[in-house]
């Protein structure tokens, strides 16, 4: 199995993005599952084959304690280690070519506390694994804003230790002006021109970013299905060497 992780910031699209990626690689005839990893969510757009709220629910910690929405979405994630071999063996029982995983919605949570780098570790086991981390188009539009979602980009990577695609979600509510400009920060040099006057600590850091991304964040659309073909491109490249996964269906016959 290959596993897709997908990341990002409150409000980036990445549940449902989750949702119309399956549907698209449901279209490809390719078998694919859902894992939930986020405990607070009250609503999802999918069946999930895992759902971690079947052992942790953020909800009813946040009863059970006494506890704030942040505190208890932090002990959520924390419990979630104490399932762990129910956990694992639930997953072991999933049968897909892709298991996307949607995470929770406040990235900080999953990605810089260890029990997600944990937990992600454990789903994958020894299978390949990619993170795919979205990048708020809304936010992204402003040029230092586009810089921060870089820096965090590059502290997810650091910190999930996995394989890393960008893709900047919700391409569709930005005009074509607004697409060409973020689209031209790809290269670094027309970027660091709309930052403006920096000093020599800001410029060295971000002509270090753009210089070492592996490829531009890619335009994508979940309710649009852009960019789907090159996002699927980019994991295959990585998953699989760039050969599309063969299925029991699609494979040839001797």
């Amino acid at each position: 199995m290959y596993f897709i992780f997908f990341t990002g910031t409150a409000g980036a699209g990445k549940t449902t993005m989750v949702k119309e990626f399956q549907d698209y690689l449901l279209q490809l005839g390719l078998d694919t599952a859902v894992i939930n990893l986020d405990p607070a969510v009250e609503q999802l757009p999918y069946a999930p084959d895992f759902d971690i709220r079947d052992y942790v629910d953020a909800l009813e910690v946040m009863e059970k304690y006494n506890l704030g929405p942040n505190s208890s979405l932090i002990a959520s994630i924390d419990l979630v280690l104490t399932k762990a071999a129910e956990i694992k063996k639930d997953i072991d029982n999933i049968e897909a070519n892709y298991v996307l995983v949607d995470t929770p919605g406040q990235v900080e949570l999953f990605a810089y506390r260890d029990t997600g780098r944990i937990i992600s570790s454990l789903i994958s086991g020894e299978n390949k694994a990619v993170n795919v981390f979205l990048m708020d188009s809304f936010l992204a539009k402003e040029a230092r804003s586009y810089v921060s979602l870089l820096l965090l980009s590059s502290a997810i990577k650091f910190r999930l230790n996995l394989p890393q695609i960008d893709a900047l979600s919700k391409i569709d509510l930005l005009n074509e002006k607004e697409s060409a400009k973020i689209s031209s920060w790809g290269e670094g040099e027309e970027l660091i021109d709309e930052l403006g006057v920096v000093d020599d600590y800001s410029f060295e850091l971000v002509r270090t970013i753009v210089e070492n991304l592996d490829n531009p964040p890619i335009p994508v659309s979940a309710t649009k299905n852009i960019g789907f073909d090159e996002l699927y491109a980019i994991i295959q490249r990585i998953l699989a060497g760039g050969e599309d996964y063969l299925t029991e269906e699609n494979s040839p016959r001797l």
